[in-house]
């Protein structure tokens, strides 16, 4: 049996899992499929700032790993939607925490914006 999971390790592979579900937009992307199925266009709208392109990956990704399910009606024109898996749904509290956490500690974290990457 291998070793226990260890993020600090550079060789773990919880550490890239770490790092996918904590990005910026994954975080936006699970926050936003809190209230259900949600197609493309409308997580457009709801998370503001994200491009196409992004949101394209973030959802590939989230779906790659268990926590999103991408569910194609099969109709023209196409009809997609996504939304949380159970597991997702589990990753959905924690990300609420975290959310919660940064929104009422806004004035402790330095009174200033953090610069944009």
């Amino acid at each position: 049996m291998g070793l226990p999971p260890n993020v600090l390790s550079q060789r773990c592979a919880s550490r890239r899992y770490l790092a996918l579900v904590a990005s910026k937009w994954s975080l936006l992307v699970i926050n936003a499929l809190d209230d259900g199925p949600a197609r493309n266009g409308f997580l457009m709208r709801k998370v503001e700032g994200i491009s196409q392109k992004m949101l394209t990956q973030t959802l590939r990704d989230l779906e790659a790993t268990g926590i999103v399910r991408r569910e194609d009606h099969r109709t023209v024109p196409p009809h997609v939607t996504y939304e949380l898996t159970p597991l997702g749904k589990s990753l959905r509290q924690e990300v609420r925490s975290l959310i919660a956490w940064v929104e009422s500690h806004m004035p402790a974290l330095g009174g200033v914006e953090p610069k944009r990457p």
